[in-house]
């Protein structure tokens, strides 16, 4: 398990409140187990798997924000054990992330495999970078066959990450996890309903 989270997320008072809870012994033995922050072959895998994630950054007036970010799985791309990128697609065009990562760089991403009941924190600093200058970057965060205009390339150094606990994920599935499922079950069901 990776502990390099705490440094990020347990402040004085975030501590005040694990001791009035009656949790601070068990994260203070986390907190000094060390410094990990690079991703292994089971964050690559699942970040991989992933078609959405929600990224949070910070305005410069000190207010969080939490923009949902989608696409075809694997749009987001894992660049080397402490890097992950993604091809910033175009959307509404009011580019409160994009002003909020010029002003301040520090991310907090979520990724969720509801089927799964798996969610993957990620704290990470944010560059934008403009993939026409920086064609070989392009290339690497390229989803082929995938239509949609990018703008600009998100690369993120991972800081520290955190698997969380599945007690209170309630599973969700697409239309295309269903239709497998299906499938699965009995193949000539799925074949007639795709005839008619």
């Amino acid at each position: 398990m990776n502990q390099n989270f705490t440094k990020f997320s347990f402040t004085k008072s975030v501590k005040a409140a694990q001791e009035h809870y009656g949790s601070r012994r068990t994260y203070q033995r986390m907190e000094q187990s060390g410094d990990r922050y690079l991703l292994t072959d089971r964050e690559s895998a699942f970040i991989h798997a992933r078609d959405s994630f929600y990224m949070s950054t910070v305005g410069e007036n000190g207010w969080p924000y939490v923009q949902f970010r989608g696409g075809p799985s694997g749009f987001l791309k894992v660049l080397d054990e402490r890097t992950i990128g993604f091809a910033d697609f175009r959307g509404n065009r009011q580019y409160i992330s994009v002003g909020n990562l010029n002003d301040n760089g520090r991310v907090a991403l979520i990724l969720m495999d509801y089927p799964g009941r798996k969610r993957l924190k990620i704290w990470a600093t944010a560059k934008l970078t403009d993939v026409e200058g920086d064609p070989e970057l392009g290339s690497a965060l390229t989803v082929e066959g995938y239509d949609a205009k990018v703008e600009r390339a998100i690369v993120l150094t991972v800081q520290a990450y955190d698997w969380n606990c599945p007690q209170h994920i309630v599973p969700r599935y697409t239309s295309s996890e269903i239709a497998r499922e299906i499938a699965h079950l009995n193949p000539d069901v799925v074949k007639s309903c795709g005839d008619s």
